[in-house]
């Protein structure tokens, strides 16, 4: 990519009108780049698309009813016209020079189809981002002695996705073709669609990282969920991954197969802690079982199981 291509933005959005011409702001100060900004208005109640309408004619705006993230995201993608496709949520921002950053470190591995950043977790329920925390962070992204405080895993880093999800989706530029090819995200995950397309990717291309901070990504009281959670969800995207492709990536590199069964492991321990604590014993106790299944040595496990047990007998 030696000239800058022109890239869609695909943004999902469901009752952010708050948060979103901030975070429409960041993209359009993306400079040097065409961008097709396209807001997936997902069945929103609080005036997004009037507000779009009216404050950004530039961006396009779909409608559809409320089906969730991973439907909405989907959308977008079959709508963006370009080749090259940026992911970014409602309620996120990017840094001045994100695009830009990954377009040069993509022109040097003109093999591989998608990057990501890394990025600054920003609790907050400001709506605009103060001018000290990009300075911030812009610069110590270029501050070559903290890069190693930004350092991850880039190139085929499957074994790497099999721990943990490296990946943040609102950093993600990817080609359309390949997010198409591969089914796009799976609407039937309500948790967890972007790390399950993420292990995907990772069989088919190399995932390159951009080891400096060019995203914000907020966390307020809107996208933080209290509700007991009905799946494992992370254990299910990884359980999924590890019975079709096992630990060897495309490469040939294999994950460190204790630390992924004991993050494995772990999530099932507390999905059951999670259960428990939401009053539902009997699915705790069936959770604790799938960790124990995985790692016998899984104390949280144990503990849950225990405390699950004395909760059934005394119910009785």
């Amino acid at each position: 990519m030696r000239e800058p291509p022109p890239i869609s933005v695909v943004i999902p959005s469901f009752n952010a009108a708050a948060f979103l011409p901030t975070t429409i702001r960041s993209v359009l100060a993306q400079h040097g780049f065409a961008l097709e900004v396209l807001v997936v208005d997902d069945g929103s109640s609080d005036g997004t698309a009037s507000m779009l309408a009216t404050e950004f004619p530039q961006v396009r705006v779909i409608e559809q009813a409320n089906q969730g993230v991973a439907v909405a995201r989907n959308t977008g993608l079959e709508f963006a016209s370009h080749e090259w496709v940026a992911l970014i949520d409602a309620d996120d921002v990017w840094l001045p020079g994100k695009l830009q950053a990954q377009v040069d470190l993509l022109s040097m591995h003109p093999d591989a189809h998608m990057c990501y950043s890394a990025w600054h977790v920003w609790p907050t329920s400001e709506v605009e981002p103060p001018f000290d925390l990009i300075k911030f962070l812009v610069d110590a992204g270029a501050d070559q002695n903290a890069a190693r405080r930004w350092d991850g895993p880039s190139g085929w880093i499957y074994p790497e996705l099999l721990i943990d999800c490296e990946v943040w989706t609102s950093t993600v530029l990817a080609r359309r073709g390949l997010l198409l090819e591969l089914g796009g995200f799976d609407s039937m995950l309500r948790v967890g669609e972007d790390y399950d397309l993420w292990l995907r990717a990772s069989r088919q291309t190399q995932i390159l990282r951009v080891c400096k901070p060019l995203a914000l990504y907020r966390h307020h009281g809107q996208n933080i969920t209290h509700r007991v959670p009905d799946r494992n969800h992370k254990g299910e995207v990884i359980g999924r991954a590890l019975a079709r492709w096992g630990y060897v990536g495309p490469d040939g590199r294999c994950a460190d197969r204790g630390r992924v069964n004991a993050g494995l492991a772990r999530s099932w321990a507390d999905f059951a802690g999670a259960l428990l604590e939401g009053g539902r014993p009997k699915a705790a106790r069936s959770a604790a079982r799938s960790a124990l299944a995985i790692d016998l040595g899984q104390r949280q496990a144990w503990k849950v199981l225990t405390k699950s047990l004395l909760a059934s007998a005394g119910a009785k």
